[in-house]
């Protein structure tokens, strides 16, 4: 049977209390409603009586994994409901040896879509990880048009393409939220963030704002698991998942089908090599 947006809120809730009764966690990681109708936010529901504040709706937008990390070495298990995306950001967060397995309790929730355009583009609707799943699996589709963007931006002159980045950056104020967002930016310490000479420059021009941003796409290109947090709460709205798939599109090319997340314990490809690996470039 196909249940109700309201069906599955309340088994959420349910399994939420089930899982604070037990005594072996300390908190549910979901979302509740805010002011704004169209507008949730992250809660951690500590009680029983806060799991009734806990909601499922379509504007449930904000990734849940990486709250994870607020707490690297629990006395209890976090429980923490999870879509596809979440599911594919806690194994990541797993593979990265940041979370470990047993310190969770996953909530798997199937997703239909939610208010964010990049959920058109989801291949992972349902969980690909979890302790309890709420709800029936929804149908998957395999996304057709992954690189279609990239491909189109391919087309353009390298004078095209440098100018369009350009502008993009000159936008970038140095915000670090895309990073913050990011659960494949788990570094306890950002390089961004160190005071060393010769790293990173903390002013918000051109030149500095590319570094960043070109040196970000390269540590997680690999890693990325295509949620799309970073651009969402970009607040100049810079495209930076097109940057992300051109990595993404070019290991493809480079080593065949490659999605990361996956319920395995795959290194990501930029992280390992062959020694017969092709060194034309030497």
């Amino acid at each position: 049977m196909a249940y109700t947006k309201e069906q599955i809120q309340d088994m959420i809730r349910q399994e939420a209390k089930k899982a604070l009764a037990s005594g072996e966690v300390s908190a549910v990681v979901g979302w509740t409603s805010t002011r704004f109708a169209d507008k949730t936010k992250p809660f951690f529901a500590e009680t029983e009586a806060e799991c009734d504040l806990l909601v499922w709706n379509e504007y449930c937008v904000n990734g849940t994994a990486k709250y994870a990390l607020d707490d690297r070495y629990p006395e209890k298990k976090l429980a923490v409901i999870a879509r596809g995306c979440d599911s594919r950001a806690i194994n990541r967060l797993i593979q990265d040896k940041q979370v470990k397995r047993e310190n969770l309790y996953i909530i798997g929730v199937p997703c239909d879509g939610k208010d964010n355009p990049i959920c058109k583009e989801c291949q992972h609707k349902n969980p690909l990880t979890f302790d309890v799943l709420v709800g029936e699996e929804v149908e998957e589709q395999i996304n057709a048009d992954r690189f279609a963007e990239v491909l189109a931006f391919e087309k353009l002159t390298p004078d095209e393409r440098y100018d369009y980045w350009a502008k993009q950056y000159d936008k970038c104020i140095h915000c670090y939220a895309c990073r913050n967002a990011c659960p494949a930016c788990n570094c306890i310490e950002c390089y961004a963030d160190q005071y060393r000479t010769g790293w990173q420059g903390k002013a918000a021009d051109r030149e500095q704002n590319q570094v960043y941003g070109l040196t970000r796409v390269f540590h997680v290109g690999d890693r990325c698991i295509e949620c799309g947090e970073c651009e969402r709460v970009c607040p100049m709205d810079l495209p930076i998942m097109r940057q992300t798939r051109k990595m993404l599109k070019d290991i493809n090319d480079l080593f065949g089908d490659y999605e990361c997340g996956m319920p395995n314990d795959s290194k990501p490809v930029l992280g390992e090599y062959k020694l017969e690996d092709p060194d034309e470039f030497m």
